[in-house]
């Protein structure tokens, strides 16, 4: 049995999270009781950290942070059956309608009433236990740390990517941003058959971790990131970018990294939206630029890569930091972003 309280790290407002004691959620005929294990630290989390907000979604009641989270099944509802108690999970963090035309489409992460962790009003997962219908809860092998399991929500991202931008065998991709995202998608690209990605940050510690991970690091306050992509491919540019910096104006220059007829997938937010392409060169190299919103189908394929062993992702892990201490481990993914990368909260 479990207890009917938990420890949980709930934001109250910007720059007011509390470790308190909160009620278990109970479980729906559907759902499943995860006794989580690591939760990471998203850079959604930080804003809501810092502002108590991003766009629309305001933290007006207390909630429970956290959505990158992997742990033991503890219980689960009447009606469940493929899943066992005991079973080590990765939890994907966003349940959908599974009757609307988005999710029949097979693109459910576009569902308009999908109910996604540490979204307010919803609450996340960086709390002992943790409640998910029961088919958002992915086996893990006995040999994936739930560390690595907690790593399939940033790795589906460039998952995500790899599949709207139809990678193949031999491929160039460009990756802007050596963040969290920007490094799983790394191995997310290799994963589809990339032959050479090149990954470009302005902190050395994170283009040395690119470097573990495969990619051609670029420090681009020294080197020219365009004139390295064209001598990697002999002029012809890129054949897929993401872009996972959110930094203006380098999304704005990221077409005149690409090949003709390649693809982008824009990942981060700016903090100013407004984006202008040369419309000219777009046209002309008839480029795809697809927009990412988070991921659909991509849960087995992150699971199965982290099983592999065949990329070591565990090298974006910075800090592993106890729930007690989940204010300073905000507090470092704030502040030490020449050194911190990822940060995981252990439970």
């Amino acid at each position: 049995m479990y207890p009917t309280t938990m420890k949980a790290a709930v934001l109250h407002a910007a720059h007011d999270l509390r470790v308190e004691d909160v009620p278990i959620p109970e479980l729906g005929p559907e759902d499943a009781l995860v006794r989580v294990r690591a939760c990471g630290i998203c850079a959604s989390d930080v804003h809501y950290y810092v502002h108590g907000r991003i766009g629309k979604y305001v933290v007006e009641e207390p909630m429970i942070v956290g959505h990158e989270l992997a742990g033991d099944v503890v219980a689960i509802g009447s009606g469940v059956r493929h899943l066992a108690i005991g079973t080590r999970v990765a939890v994907e963090p966003g349940v959908t309608c599974g009757r609307c035309a988005m999710c029949k489409s097979g693109r459910y992460n576009l569902c308009p009433d999908v109910v996604f962790y540490a979204t307010p009003p919803v609450q996340g997962g960086m709390s002992e236990y943790a409640r998910i219908r029961a088919d958002f809860a992915h086996p893990i092998p006995d040999h994936v740390s739930y560390e690595q399991g907690a790593l399939c929500e940033p790795i589906s991202v460039g998952v995500h990517c790899s599949n709207l931008t139809g990678i193949r065998p031999g491929d160039t991709v460009v990756i802007l941003g050596a963040g969290p995202i920007g490094l799983t998608a790394i191995v997310a690209a290799r994963q589809h058959g990339a032959g050479q990605v090149i990954a470009s940050d302005v902190y050395p510690h994170r283009l040395e971790v690119a470097r573990q991970l495969g990619a051609i690091a670029v420090d681009v306050r020294t080197d020219d990131l365009a004139q390295v992509v064209m001598d990697r491919t002999g002029g012809r540019g890129a054949d897929e970018l993401f872009d996972t910096s959110g930094v203006r104006s380098v999304i704005e220059a990221a077409p005149d990294l690409m090949r003709k007829g390649g693809a982008i997938a824009l990942v981060g937010l700016p903090a100013d939206d407004s984006v202008t392409y040369h419309m000219l060169k777009v046209v002309d190299k008839e480029l795809s630029i697809h927009g990412v919103f988070r991921y659909s189908n991509t849960y087995p394929a992150a699971v199965a890569l982290v099983a592999s062993g065949q990329y070591p992702v565990e090298a974006v892990i910075s800090d592993r930091i106890p729930l007690d201490q989940a204010v300073m481990a905000f507090e470092k993914a704030l502040n030490e972003k020449d050194r911190a990368i990822k940060v995981i909260v252990t439970l």
